[in-house]
């Protein structure tokens, strides 16, 4: 049963056949994010501070982190980006003592993220694309850490799932050339918008069941990828993620949090409501107002994702004795899971 090992400097994540679904954070990351982005090249990480802790409080085991943010000052990600994986990581790794994915297209930013991080973090990512091969895959071998192996190539990506499978084998053979195994590698079977391909999801579920059957390894995907651009996407998202994971998925890279309602919908609904006539309490707190009227939360809180993957575990029998599940739906306290300092015992990587 294929267990892949991910550490910090004193805590252990497994990824594996026969453990609880591994929930990968995807929030420290200015893809898509203007003020995130914006913050970061002014040197400002209150966000980052923030969002890596509302992640661990929600459930993650693992912290993806991403310099990826395009500076006006210098275009080059080259320069810009492995200075910041080394802030980022540095500033995470103070807060809090959950394993980290180094997430990087740029390859210098990918060593300098391993040399800063304590433990064995997971990199992310190694495609099946030439260049891409023979830097990541030596990195890999000489820092003793796994990858992501995402299933495209030098084609690009494919609508064929049996051509993703392909790459997939390509990839752990090169890897298994450096003396890599199987168990080191997590595959992203890359997952297709189900708004533009009716087929995706079952695409995915057919190429998990065989990736972990024929080629023995993990599997990872930005899960929110199959809602995107239709309506309710959490609503999807929450019945894929089960169905991903009877289908044999070990991990996601995915947001773990319910974001706070924003003050202009709170006061959108306090407009909407005395329009109807209806007087609120003078001593009505913000809090809540919003629990009684629907609108979720002032707070960040685990988001309805991470209660859909609790009952997958419990269900699949990955939750001993429904404890987890019970944890989940206690009321929550003051904030004190947040610094996780529990866990396993892990070792710092070794090197080969």
């Amino acid at each position: 049963m294929a267990r892949t090992i991910i550490e910090s400097k004193s805590k252990t994540a497994i990824i594996g056949f026969d453990e609880p679904f591994c929930v990968i954070g995807e929030r420290i990351n200015p893809t898509g994010r203007k003020k995130l982005a914006s913050e970061l090249e002014a040197g400002n990480f209150t966000t980052v501070q923030s969002d890596a802790l509302a992640q661990v409080e929600a459930g993650a085991n693992i912290l993806d982190i991403n310099a990826g943010v395009v500076y006006n000052s210098n275009p080059n990600p080259n320069e810009t980006e492995p200075p910041l994986m080394v802030d980022l990581i540095n500033l995470v790794q103070n807060l809090t003592d959950v394993p980290l994915c180094i997430d990087s297209s740029v390859p210098a930013a990918l060593e300098a993220g391993l040399v800063a991080a304590e433990g064995r973090p997971l990199l992310n990512s190694v495609t099946g694309e030439e260049d891409r091969l023979e830097f990541v895959l030596p990195l890999v071998k000489k820092y003793n850490v796994p990858v992501v192996a995402i299933s495209n190539d030098d084609t690009g990506i494919s609508e064929d799932p049996d051509v993703r499978f392909m790459v997939a084998k390509k990839i752990v053979e090169r890897a298994a050339d450096f003396n890599i195994p199987a168990h080191d590698i997590v595959v992203d079977p890359l997952v297709m918008p189900i708004g533009a391909m009716a087929t995706a999801g079952n695409q995915v579920f057919t190429l998990v069941r065989k990736l972990r059957e024929e080629l023995g390894v993990n599997t990872t995907c930005g899960a929110s990828n199959i809602s995107f651009g239709l309506p309710n996407r959490h609503g999807i998202n929450n019945a894929f993620l089960p169905m991903a994971m009877g289908a044999g998925m070990t991990s996601a890279i995915m947001n773990p949090v319910a974001l706070p309602v924003s003050t202009k919908k709170i006061e959108e609904k306090k407009e909407e409501i005395q329009k109807a006539g209806i007087v609120l309490p003078v001593d009505l707190d913000q809090e809540t107002f919003v629990k009684i009227f629907g609108l979720g939360s002032t707070k960040s809180s685990a988001g309805k994702e991470m209660e859909a993957i609790r009952a997958a575990n419990l269900l699949t029998d990955n939750d001993s004795h429904g404890s987890s599940w019970i944890q989940f739906n206690k009321p929550s306290s003051s904030g004190s899971q947040v610094s996780g300092r529990g866990g396993r015992r892990g070792g710092r990587r070794r090197t080969a």
